[in-house]
């Protein structure tokens, strides 16, 4: 469980329908070291703090085994680290694996898995076609969002070192099928609402869900 690609970016202005919109998805690799702090790592930024970035959402994560796959979906495209807009390529850190509330220490940081990554048309932008925001959230290789418990420098090659398990046992990837293919499961619903590290918007969110199932 390692980085292996830190990559970070500032918002720039691309065109969408004719018009400009300004985006921070665009990361590049870095070979640093630096600093990640509570809301994002130096030197990278969001674009609209209204939808991404926050406490909840300071490092995003990306599994560089997922690359493979989607090189077979669209084996004409160049998919360099840091395409999804991820701050971290990593290895061996699965959404099937990794529980919503896992702590980990990154080089002098401390970190929490919240939440799965929910794609907007911001991604549509840097692949150049809409239809990745379905298949994206269909493939279920969303990637995670990190909150930092404590700041500290990291750099690619950094090992994750889990030092706290979630007891509910809430994988990032239920809460993605509890968004998009599972979205009656009510003992899923229960255990994810119970789980602290979940964003009070998604534990609203599931809620009001199962408060209409039962």
């Amino acid at each position: 469980m390692k980085i292996i690609s830190l990559n970070i970016g500032r918002p720039r202005l691309v065109s969408h329908n004719g018009e400009p919109v300004s985006t921070g998805i665009v990361k590049e690799p870095i070979a640093s070291r630096i600093m990640m702090r509570t809301l994002n790592l130096d030197g990278d930024r969001q674009a609209d703090l209204s939808v991404h970035g926050g406490a909840s959402k300071a490092v995003y994560v990306y599994p560089a085994e997922h690359y493979e796959f989607w090189k077979g979906e669209f084996p004409e495209m160049d998919l360099p680290w840091g395409m999804f807009g991820e701050n971290l390529t990593t290895t061996d850190l699965l959404e099937t694996e990794i529980n919503i509330g896992d702590k980990f220490r990154i080089g002098a940081a401390e970190v929490m898995v919240t939440q799965p990554r929910m794609p907007c048309y911001k991604l549509g932008l840097k692949f150049g076609r809409a239809d990745i925001i379905k298949r994206f959230l269909q493939s279920e290789r969303t990637g995670f969002y990190l909150a930092v418990l404590k700041e500290g420098e990291v750099g690619a090659g950094d090992e994750f070192e889990p030092f706290a398990r979630d007891t509910y046992d809430v994988r990032v990837s239920d809460v993605t099928r509890l968004y998009t293919s599972e979205k009656r499961n009510v003992a899923l619903l229960r255990r994810a609402i119970a789980v602290e590290a979940l964003p009070e918007g998604w534990r609203d969110y599931f809620q009001d869900r199962l408060d209409k199932l039962t």
